[in-house]
């Protein structure tokens, strides 16, 4: 039985590198148009080509998302644009609209298309009628059980892409219209407010301006937000289904957020490798994941049921109990020092912890900082700063440093659990 390739996103190059360097086998991105996260960084079509050429160069592979649902104007260059990333050599297109995948199909036929999640593939039926449309992966809908994951598996021979991790949509699949009714921002063209993560309130038609809250929370209620998914238990059954990618979702999230949920599905995957029969989770993995910025964590659908996604997150959106602070870009072997560039403000004489690519996590006494002059500081309070670290070993680049402030870290919601 094989290992499921690990898919990572990548919101930019410096991400892309994260994620590779963290352990994926392949990333997704999105170019200067035609993908549904316009406010990720993204990649101009320059960077795209230098992503390529990196990814390949470690042996990782690069998808594209065109996945937006698109309207006539839409196709004004897009035979341009594809022959350009068919050129860098992608080894993939991301898409969801039936125009845009013929168009490909006609124009571009050795372009593998994989089928987005956009396009809600929830039955076997549907999987070989993409299959027959000439679509070599599905990426099936994040509403599916286990039990109907494995169907579609036995009655397709396209390969299945299956989220892991990451955000949750309130609409099916992503297919939100709130955005758009309520701030003119199409989510289904890219532009998503993100409307489900507002807080709301109950207003009766008779009573103008008096709002009933729809929790006890006093800080509102978030009743459209969705919890996140994580389905690292279900890795074996995920494997033993047949599911040949395992997705995580995070294009717009902190390269903190890559780095961490990378790595402990890597590390997962490969003990999963290792034990088969025997894989259990280790309590370290789910500390790790309490890390990063969260909502409560929840199976959601895989168990089967339809209440299980855990929308309603009353104790607020997110969870954080680490703060990224910075990242090692290199060491000085001469002055036994890291060379570490800022990301958040920290001091000299803190301890932080290092998260290493590949290698067990370590921890970083500051005694002694010193800027890019050589001059001794007391701390770092400009974005981006770089500073040198006295520390006896090397630490590979793209090392994590931050500040623990709680290992009391991961949280999971009820899986019979509702709003």
């Amino acid at each position: 039985m094989k290992i499921p390739e690990l898919l990572a996103p990548a919101g930019n190059l410096e991400k892309l590198k994260v994620a590779i360097a963290y352990g994926a086998d392949a990333v997704y991105l999105g170019g200067p148009k035609y993908g549904l996260r316009m406010r990720a960084d993204n990649f101009s079509l320059a960077e795209l080509s230098e992503a390529v050429t990196y990814a390949h160069s470690k042996k990782v592979k690069v998808y594209v998302a065109i996945n937006i649902f698109a309207h006539n104007h839409d196709f004004d260059g897009l035979l341009e644009y594809l022959a350009k990333i068919s050129d860098f050599g992608v080894d993939g297109i991301i898409a969801a609209d039936p125009g845009v995948i013929s168009f490909i199909r006609k124009n571009f036929p050795n372009l593998k298309i994989h089928l987005s999640t956009q396009a809600n593939t929830t039955n076997k039926h549907a999987a070989s009628f993409w299959e027959a449309q000439g679509v070599s992966r599905i990426v099936l809908a994040r509403e599916l059980s286990l039990e109907e994951i494995t169907e579609v598996r036995k009655n397709t021979g396209a390969e299945i892409e299956v989220f892991v991790h990451g955000a949750m949509c309130i609409a099916y699949s992503g297919r939100c219209l709130l955005s758009k009714y309520m701030t003119g921002r199409d989510a289904n063209q890219g532009d998503c407010a993100q409307s489900c993560r507002w807080r709301y309130a109950l207003m009766e038609e008779e009573r103008p301006g008096q709002y009933f809250p729809v929790s006890q929370d006093e800080r509102g209620t978030y009743i459209l937000s969705s919890r996140d998914l994580c389905l690292l238990e279900f890795i074996p059954d995920l494997a033993k289904a047949g599911v040949d990618s395992f997705k995580i979702e995070g294009r717009v999230k902190s390269v903190h957020y890559v780095a961490t949920v990378v790595k402990i599905y890597r590390d997962a995957l490969d003990n999963y490798g290792r034990e088969r029969d025997d894989f259990s989770i280790v309590a370290e993995w789910l500390n790790e994941l309490g890390k990063v910025s969260n909502r409560e964590y929840t199976t959601g659908f895989l168990s089967g049921g339809s209440s299980l996604a855990g929308h309603g997150d009353v104790e607020g959106i997110y969870h954080k109990d680490c703060t990224f602070v910075g990242m090692v870009t290199g060491y000085n072997h001469k002055e036994r020092m890291l060379e570490v560039q800022q990301r958040n403000r920290f001091f000299n004489n803190e301890e932080l912890e290092a998260m290493v690519p590949k290698d067990s996590n370590k921890i970083v006494r500051i005694q002694g900082m010193y800027d890019d002059k050589g001059q001794l500081i007391e701390d770092a309070p400009h974005p981006c700063q770089t500073v040198f670290i006295p520390y006896d070993q090397e630490l590979p680049e793209y090392t994590m440093l931050r500040r623990v402030e709680d290992k009391k870290v991961f949280k999971r919601a009820g899986n019979n659990e509702s709003s």
